[in-house]
């Protein structure tokens, strides 16, 4: 999932600490790195882009299919890009977010490993809300996956997953996210 990186409209809580400008110019070359490292033939990558009008945007990998998020909540656009991500889902399906400077081809395949047993995958994130949702058979997720859910807050994870109760429900790597400038700073070193 992408937002159009355009200077007051992405990354705005860490635009309000670094500049509105260099929080955009972080996030639109933080993207393009991210696609270039994610690219796999095991999937493929479908971006899911907002607003949709951005879907037409030369920022984005020709080769790569481009589908309009809509304009409804987080939880509603979530829901429809694992169901529809460019046409009817068959599953399994991933969706990632793009503030997620850590991530990489094996975080991705652990979590559709999981899939194999279980309905729906979580990323879990250290702020208590998740990078990656994934679905086996994402047209039988409930129709009220995520309702309700308290998005950039400790309690996004734990609300989406009450919404997804007597589903099997995995969790895979923790990960940090990008909010604030202290985000930017690479995680603390153990040197034991």
């Amino acid at each position: 999932m992408l937002r159009e990186p355009r200077p007051g409209q992405v990354k705005t809580r860490l635009g309000r600490e670094i500049g509105m400008i260099p929080a955009a110019w972080w996030y639109r070359h933080h993207c393009a790195r991210l696609l270039r490292r994610l690219r796999d033939r095991r999937w493929r990558i479908v971006l899911a882009i907002t607003p949709d009008r951005a879907t037409g945007s030369r920022l984005w990998p020709a080769d790569l299919i481009r589908s309009p998020q809509g304009r409804d909540d987080l939880g509603q656009r979530m829901l429809r890009g694992l169901r529809r991500p460019d046409g009817p889902a068959r599953g399994p399906v991933c969706l990632i977010g793009s503030d997620i400077p850590d991530i990489t081809r094996a975080h991705i395949a652990r979590a559709f490993v999981a899939l194999g047993d279980h309905d729906a995958v979580f990323g879990p994130a250290e702020d208590g809300g998740f990078w990656l949702v994934g679905a086996r058979h994402p047209a039988r997720l409930p129709r009220d996956s995520f309702n309700g859910a308290r998005w950039s807050s400790r309690h996004a994870l734990a609300d989406s997953l009450a919404t997804l109760s007597g589903l099997r429900v995995a969790l895979v790597d923790r990960l940090r996210d990008v909010d604030c400038a202290a985000d930017l700073r690479p995680p603390p070193t153990d040197f034991k």
